[in-house]
């Protein structure tokens, strides 16, 4: 048998290593996208001992690009970005302008080229969507308003990134040949450029939004998982392919929007659920072979440069962003939140940083200087995402800086003067307007129950006032926030957040205040719901459990026996 197999040799070194570090880093509580890219440093051509075959993990690494800005694409909702539209998109827009110009700034100071330092700064200004997604899932924070600020974030990050994957081709040739391009050539390659991508965009919102759900109905009725399974990832690699040499686009482009075209589809639950595993695959090898381009040796001939990349990582851009969202009048967790979520890079910078290296923009210590922030700022993550509520707390101790960085002139931060005696006595306090609450606030006034409405996201509070619907901004688990939502003269706090992070400082808070009132919390996790009963949190929802009632109760009444419905 023949074993000069290098495609076999790659897939499985790739595989091995990066469940083996991945699982280590797992056991350590690091993102075990840590342990991939370690995986990729240690079968890199830099370490010493076996090395895999660097041009076919390069092709095997495509592929993840692929798929993964396919999930990007597939999981892109304008509705969850409307709706913080107003903090993510000018925030992301100004923090992008920001931690570009630090980046650009201290490459320019290293003698790097004009394009060389514009791609660096661009690379130190998004973070990972990867890594963001895990961290908010595993405190239980995404579906937040702060949650949904910061994805909202990394959508117009990842969209910003798109279109400088797709510029910066063209602008290459300007960047290398500043003397002998004129601003004519240049203008006329971008509207070459602009026209391809428009042309693409325009082809897949007429057809694709048509064929592509057509064609997974047909492919959904033969009753073929594998055949459903493959139609989605045909459409994703055969798009970014078809986009490259039809339209000139990037891989990354059309795989992006093949996943936007296929949300379309009824069925873009399932094909998210069912292509998961593959991207997940892939995604892995992606990794490992950005590791296998890493000279560690960087950390050693270089330890002030890798320093200064880690703080415009870690602090500068955390500190530009908190600084935007507190701008914005969000109230501080908000902006903690936000800094902590965007302090680290990921997937967008590996691959600005791939091309920057293939247009001979980016030098090859740059790319390794971005690795080497990369790690350091993915493992320091967790940390930072830990040490929140104890910065919150100090700050909030000192009431003077407390004071200066929530902004109490904010005119949503307090009731009106003029609203009505009804809402200041007896009334409910509700406690997040998503969808949750939306439902629970319509039933009240349809009952003609008054109210009134606590939530961070300044745009909800904004649109309750236009409804006549008395609401107040900021964080309820701050004392000032429910005294503004006058706590201490209501009747019922009722907690319709999914946030059970903060849940008992604000049953605390409101039973200090007001010792007689009654508190209703709602959770999805049914260890969380029985240890808020054991302290006797007021009465407590667990979200299947009352989907079972209300499913059992429908059940039994269509039967004529609604009696026995618990």
């Amino acid at each position: 048998m023949h074993h000069a197999v290098p495609l076999i040799t790659t897939i499985a070194a790739g595989f091995g290593f990066a469940l083996i570090f991945g699982f280590v880093a797992a056991k350590l509580r690091l993102p075990a996208l840590v342990g991939y890219l370690l995986a990729g440093v240690i079968i890199g051509p830099y370490s010493p001992g076996f090395t895999a075959d660097a041009e076919i993990a390069a092709q095997l690494a495509e592929i993840g690009v692929m798929l993964l800005m396919f999930g990007v694409g597939l999981h892109f909702s304008l509705d969850d970005l409307w709706d913080v539209r107003k903090v993510a998109l000018p925030g992301a827009v100004l923090q992008i302008a920001v931690a570009t110009l630090m980046g650009a700034g201290l490459a320019h100071l290293w003698g790097w080229s004009v394009g060389g330092a514009l791609t660096f700064g661009l690379a130190l200004s998004v973070a990972s969507t990867v890594v963001l997604l895990k961290a908010l899932e595993a405190r239980g924070v995404l579906e937040t308003t702060n949650g949904r600020i910061a994805v909202g974030w990394l959508i117009v990050e990842d969209i910003a990134m798109v279109l400088v994957l797709v510029l910066l081709p063209p602008l290459s040739a300007a960047f290398s040949h500043a003397g002998s391009t004129s601003t004519a050539d240049i203008f006329w390659t971008l509207e070459v450029t602009i026209a391809k991508i428009a042309a693409f965009i325009a082809l897949m919102l007429v057809i694709g939004r048509r064929v592509f759900p057509w064609l997974l109905w047909q492919v959904t009725r033969t009753g073929s998982a594998e055949l459903f399974t493959l139609c989605v990832i045909a459409a994703a690699v055969s798009l970014a392919y078809g986009a490259s040499h039809l339209f000139g686009v990037s891989f990354a482009l059309g795989a992006f929007f093949a996943g936007m075209v296929i949300r379309e589809s009824e069925f873009s639950h399932r094909a998210a659920e069912e292509t998961l595993p593959l991207r997940d695959a892939f995604a892995v090898l992606f990794f490992v072979s950005v590791g296998m381009l890493f000279d560690p040796t960087i950390i050693v001939k270089e330890p002030l440069h890798v320093l200064l990349v880690v703080l415009i990582i870690v602090i500068g851009k955390s500190l530009a962003a908190a600084g935007l969202v507190l701008a914005f009048r969000y109230p501080l967790n908000t902006a903690l939140t936000v800094s902590a979520s965007l302090a680290q890079i990921g997937e967008f910078s590996f691959i600005l940083a791939g091309l920057g290296v293939g247009l001979g923009l980016l030098p090859r210590e740059g790319q390794s200087l971005i690795l080497a922030g990369a790690l350091i700022s993915i493992t320091l993550n967790s940390l930072l995402f830990d040490a929140l509520e104890p910065v919150q707390a100090w700050v909030r101790k000192r009431s003077a800086l407390a004071r200066m960085v929530e902004r109490p002139d904010d005119p949503l931060a307090e009731l009106p003067l003029t609203t009505d005696e009804k809402y200041l006595s007896q009334q409910v306090v509700l406690v997040g307007y998503g969808r949750v609450g939306r439902r629970i606030a319509g039933a009240m006034t349809h009952a003609g129950i008054p109210f009134v409405v606590v939530d961070e996201n300044r745009e909800l509070v904004e649109q309750c006032r236009q409804k006549g619907i008395p609401a107040v901004t900021g964080d309820a688990a701050d004392m000032a926030v429910l005294i503004q939502a006058h706590i201490a003269k209501a009747s019922l706090l009722v907690i319709a957040t999914p946030d059970t992070l903060d849940v008992r400082r604000m049953i605390d808070i409101a039973g200090k205040i007001n010792p007689q009132i009654e508190t209703i919390v709602r959770t999805h996790n049914e260890t969380e719901a029985e240890l808020l009963r054991q302290e006797n949190a007021g009465v407590v929802f667990l979200g299947e459990q009352e989907l079972a009632r209300g499913m059992t109760n429908y059940v039994l009444k269509r039967f004529g026996r609604e009696q026995e419905a618990g």
